[in-house]
């Protein structure tokens, strides 16, 4: 039997903030969901950035509501997609200056994919092109090729 241990509230929520995120991820990868599966990971989307909302940044809102566009852009659900994709947006620009480089190319990838869903296709083609101009400014190389691997790859719901 493990050992017990004790957290403050504060760490508890950066705990699971961190492991649902984690396991959104491993589900996202997940080739074979089960209906079950893709509901567990709608749920923990939200719960992780519930968790960051206690004890983390404007970063970890920006980045939370993203992941939660990815996972309903994943699933087909056109609406919620937008609508987290566009709070994404909102906090992107609301706190520029606080982000990193890709997560500005990220909201715009964000908002390409669920457009793209939506089947927004003159939309989804701006925020792509954003999404790749945003993309070649990132600084770091690892972040770039990380971004660019993304970018490439996944559903874009015919627009590419």
């Amino acid at each position: 039997m493990p050992a017990e241990q004790t957290y403050t509230q504060e760490e508890a929520h950066k705990h699971f903030g961190q492991t649902l995120n984690g396991k959104v991820w491993e589900l996202l990868d997940k080739a074979d969901r089960t209906q079950a599966e893709n509901e567990l990971m709608v749920y923990a989307s939200h719960a992780s950035l519930y968790h960051w909302l206690q004890v983390g940044t404007s970063v970890h809102h920006q980045r939370g509501e993203w992941l939660i566009a990815h996972v309903f852009t994943v699933l087909g659900v056109a609406g919620s997609a937008l609508r987290h994709a566009e709070r994404c947006a909102e906090l992107t620009r609301e706190f520029a200056a606080e982000l990193k480089d890709f997560d500005h190319a990220y909201a715009f990838e964000g908002l390409a994919r669920a457009h793209a869903l939506a089947g927004d296709r003159e939309q989804a083609l701006n925020y792509l092109r954003l999404a790749e101009e945003a993309g070649r400014a990132i600084a770091d190389a690892e972040d770039m090729r990380i971004f660019q691997g993304d970018l490439n790859g996944g559903d874009w719901h015919g627009l590419r």
